[in-house]
């Protein structure tokens, strides 16, 4: 991860952060959350709370959209003592891990922390990421079966 702390203001680095802090295991984002020092207080703005999305999808990609069916999803929004508000979004019901990545959010808006928030919990929940990715591609490549054609002799 070789990102600088410049990226953090824009918004599409903001997405993937948050995206990050979604997919991430919970235990792997409580465990980032307990080695960062002097966090400050959190105040809710929206409490966890579970509801659900409409998921769509497209036909073959590209094609007219379609509902593809409802997914449980867990939200929460924290403001921190600096003022930075941060919000959580999660697929599942799991209220601790919306409301850890709410408290992440906000502190990586603080410029004083981002950095050190960004190396101690965003970087290392990315690499794992990685790490689970190639994992799983590699053992598809495992399973993967070579298939070939083998030409007659017969003329037609």
């Amino acid at each position: 991860m070789s990102r600088q702390i410049s990226d953090l203001s824009k918004p599409e680095e903001r997405a993937r952060c948050l995206s990050v802090l979604a997919r991430a295991a919970a235990d792997d984002l409580e465990r980032c959350w307990a080695g960062l020092p002097d966090k400050p207080a959190f105040a809710p703005l929206r409490r966890p709370e579970v509801g659900a999305v409409m998921v769509r999808g497209r036909i073959g990609g590209t094609g007219r959209p379609f509902n593809l069916g409802e997914m449980t999803v867990t939200r929460c929004s924290v403001r921190s003592a600096s003022g930075a508000v941060g919000h959580g979004y999660v697929a599942g019901r799991d209220t601790r891990h919306a409301e850890l990545a709410a408290m992440v959010d906000a502190l990586l808006q603080d410029e004083s922390r981002a950095e050190q928030v960004y190396r101690q919990v965003i970087a290392p929940l990315a690499a794992a990421a990685e790490r689970a990715r190639d994992l799983r591609g590699r053992k598809a490549a495992a399973t993967r079966v070579e298939f070939f054609t083998m030409v007659r002799g017969e003329d037609t």
